[in-house]
């Protein structure tokens, strides 16, 4: 088992506790296993990143973005680097969390159903 990073634990906390509207919308939705009975947790460190959300069992990460991140180098290589390492990622908008719950819940269902990524990609 790995040892916690109090650095990172920290960080995990701090950004639960400051999390934006459309992420605490979608937590409500995701959480206690309330899509087909994932596991969902919040705000998780990742190698050297947190991740907004994350499905451990099926290798799957969930982004909730405002506008600071469109185009955004910095993710295109934090989402490269979670890719070489066996993670899907979907990114969704904060207005297309807030004004399209049900489509947003049926994109990470589809995913959810896929098969996780294989460890020796």
């Amino acid at each position: 088992m790995r040892e916690a990073n109090d650095v990172q634990t920290a960080r995990a906390r701090r950004l639960r506790r400051a999390a934006t509207d459309a992420e605490n919308a979608l937590w409500q939705r995701l959480r206690a296993r309330a899509l087909d009975g994932h596991k969902f947790v919040r705000q998780e460190p990742v190698g050297p990143y947190t991740v907004d959300l994350i499905c451990r069992e099926r290798r799957l990460i969930i982004e909730v973005d405002g506008g600071q991140h469109a185009d955004s180098a910095t993710d295109a290589a934090r989402d490269q680097w979670l890719r070489d390492h066996n993670y899907r990622v979907l990114r969704f908008w904060n207005n297309d969390v807030l004004s399209n719950m049900t489509g947003v819940l049926e994109t990470i269902a589809a995913a959810l159903a896929e098969a996780p990524p294989h460890p020796d990609r």
